[in-house]
C-alpha cells in the first residue's frame, strides 16, 4: 500500500468502527483489513456505500484508501467506512464541507441497540399476558 503522508479519520455505526487512512497521491486503490474492497464486500451495495463519499466528489481515482474495520455486521461496517472516508476528505480539504453535508455524509447515525430492561423479554417486548 502507498506510504507517506495521509489523512486519518474514524467512522462509527452501531458497534462497527472503521479507521481510515486517505493517501492523496494514490491511484484509486482501496483495501479493507488488508484485502481489496471487491474481495471484502459481500455485495456490490457494500462497495458502493463504502465509496459513496469519493463518488459524490468525483475523486475516486485521486486517493488510495486503507481501512481497518471491526465490530458489527457488513452493513454497519460499510456505513462506518463511508463516514470515515468523508471525515478524512473533509480534513484534507475544508471547502468540501457543503458538498459532503448536502449528501449527509458527515452525519453519524446515532441509532444503536437499546438495552434489555428487567422483567421484559427484550428491550420493550413484555411477556405474553395470560388471563388464566
Amino acid at each position: 500500500m502507498a506510504k507517506g503522508a495521509y489523512y486519518y479519520a474514524i467512522g462509527r455505526r452501531k458497534t462497527a468502527r472503521a479507521t481510515v487512512r486517505l493517501y492523496p497521491s494514490g491511484k484509486g486503490d482501496m483495501t479493507v483489513n488488508g484485502v481489496p474492497l471487491r474481495q471484502w464486500a459481500d455485495t456490490r451495495g457494500h462497495q458502493l456505500l463504502s465509496q459513496q463519499a469519493l463518488e459524490v466528489l468525483g475523486r475516486k481515482a485521486d486517493y488510495d484508501v486503507e481501512v481497518r474495520v471491526s465490530g458489527g455486521g457488513k452493513m454497519a461496517q460499510a456505513d462506518s467506512i463511508r463516514l470515515g472516508i468523508a471525515r478524512a476528505l473533509y480534513k484534507s480539504d475544508q471547502t468540501l464541507k457543503p458538498q459532503l453535508k448536502a449528501e449527509s455524509l458527515l452525519t453519524r447515525d446515532p441509532r444503536s441497540k437499546e438495552r434489555k430492561k428487567p422483567g421484559l423479554k427484550r428491550a420493550r417486548r413484555a411477556p405474553q399476558f395470560s388471563k388464566r
